[in-house]
């Protein structure tokens, strides 16, 4: 699991049907520090998330898992999810 920061959002019109009534938001992965690490990522959103909230997220078989839960079929794919929007943390 990760942590990161949400940073804005995708629409796009044409998609896979899997992808149809997903929110697909763009995060940036952060450290304990709050500072940015790697590149930003686009990720589907499981708990409505919004932009500048501080998110968990989880990549491969993970968020695989987590988007079956809210999608249509078994078929249906993502390389990262949101699974969790953060008070907050101690240090």
């Amino acid at each position: 699991m990760y942590m990161g920061v949400v940073v804005g959002s995708v629409v796009a019109t044409q998609k896979s049907t899997s992808l149809v009534g997903k929110k697909l938001m763009i995060i940036q992965p952060i450290n304990s520090e709050r500072q940015p690490v790697r590149f930003e990522e686009v990720a589907t959103d499981t708990v409505g998330a919004g932009i500048g909230e501080t998110i968990l997220f989880v990549r491969g078989a993970a968020a695989h898992r987590s988007f079956q839960q809210t999608a249509r079929s078994a078929q249906d794919v993502t390389d990262a999810s949101i699974v969790a929007i953060v008070d907050r943390f101690d240090k």
